[in-house]
């Protein structure tokens, strides 16, 4: 009997599921249209290459809908095992509500994995559609008058920068006597990006600092600082979106900005919600699914207003959360994640107050 009732209960669940999470994407990409198309006329941008770069977006738009299909999925199927009296039927037969949803909450389990995979598939379609869609930034092709400090300890002045050719000028690099080890100085006219020799300065003055204060000088036509491996990219004001990005790349160039002395806690609060969107799909689902063992009979529509009710207040804790933490009110960690643990701590309460 267990094994029937389970088999019922996961199939119901994915069958709502299924419908939702299919339904959803349309209107995420009605919705980011109707928000953007003045842009894309501006650009000049066809029918054809709007609706090639959605294609490419969709795996984001699908792991969007994921938490809230799954939500909308598990009220449904309890609501309606509710007013069919299923569920008195099961505990009649011994089988406690807790033990009812299971499958419910395997489902979710496996779900969220999936969110999780879609979570480092989305950059890669994302960066095609944002070229498609010409989603260009001024401060994502140039940047001047700016200081850098590498991973080694350099300090790196630079006048302008120009990440489409890779290059730099005016460049100067300090590293002072540390611990006995000699001190550095470069200038250098310019340096140019080599994509398996790093960057290349030249034209320049080298000098070298002893901790007795000794120093040499040299001149050179090129040289090679090993030391610096950031790409051009990754030193401009305004990097790729974070949705372009995958969780480690966020991560490097959070560790960038906080070098140079930049505020990073916006882009680490964008990084921690690729994870906690994805867990947000069992989060909610343990929450709805208690809420629906009323035995209201509002039918579809009580389904409903508990889902919207629910995907209301998550995105705002999501958005007053996030912007707490990106102005470095709270950390990033608790800012991504605080919405998951509040509706978990509110689906522990109701999954040990519903009747079993």
């Amino acid at each position: 009997m267990i094994r029937i009732l389970d088999r019922l209960v996961a199939g119901t669940f994915l069958r709502h599921f299924s419908v939702f999470v299919i339904a959803g994407p349309p209107l995420l990409v009605i919705g980011h249209i109707t928000e953007n198309m003045d842009d894309f006329i501006d650009r000049g941008l066809s029918v054809a290459e709007v609706a090639q770069a959605y294609v490419f977006m969709m795996p984001m738009f699908i792991k969007w809908s994921f938490p809230f299909a799954a939500l909308i999925a598990a009220v449904f199927t309890v609501h309606g095992m509710t007013t069919h009296r299923e569920l008195v039927a099961a505990k009649a037969g011994g089988i406690s509500f807790h033990r009812v949803i299971v499958p419910i909450v395997v489902m979710g389990v496996l779900l969220t994995g999936v969110a999780l995979a879609l979570t480092e598939l989305e950059p890669h379609g994302n960066r095609i559609a944002a070229a498609i869609l010409r989603n260009e930034d001024p401060r994502r092709s140039w940047r001047s008058g700016f200081v850098y400090r590498s991973e080694s300890g350099m300090t790196w002045q630079i006048g302008r920068l120009t990440a489409g050719d890779g290059h730099m000028s005016t460049v100067v690099i300090e590293r002072p006597p540390v611990d006995g080890s000699n001190g550095l100085h470069v200038l250098a006219e310019s340096a140019v990006w080599d994509s398996i020799q790093g960057w290349r300065l030249q034209r320049g003055y080298l000098r070298t600092l002893t901790p007795d204060s000794a120093e040499q000088s040299i001149q050179f036509n090129r040289l090679v600082m090993r030391d610096m491996v950031e790409r051009p990219d990754e030193l401009l004001e305004a990097p790729r979106e974070p949705d372009e990005m995958t969780y480690a790349e966020i991560d490097h160039l959070a560790g960038i900005l906080e070098r140079t002395g930049g505020n990073a806690d916006e882009l680490l609060v964008r990084r921690e919600q690729k994870l906690s969107l994805a867990v947000a799909t069992l989060v909610v689902l343990l929450f709805g699914a208690p809420l629906a063992t009323s035995n209201k009979r509002g039918g579809n529509a009580y389904g409903i207003g508990i889902s919207l009710g629910t995907v209301i207040v998550y995105i705002l804790m999501l958005k007053i959360s996030g912007a707490v933490g990106g102005a470095g009110a709270i950390s990033p960690l608790t800012a991504a994640w605080l919405p998951n643990f509040v509706f978990f701590g509110a689906a522990l309460v109701l999954l040990a107050r519903v009747r079993t």
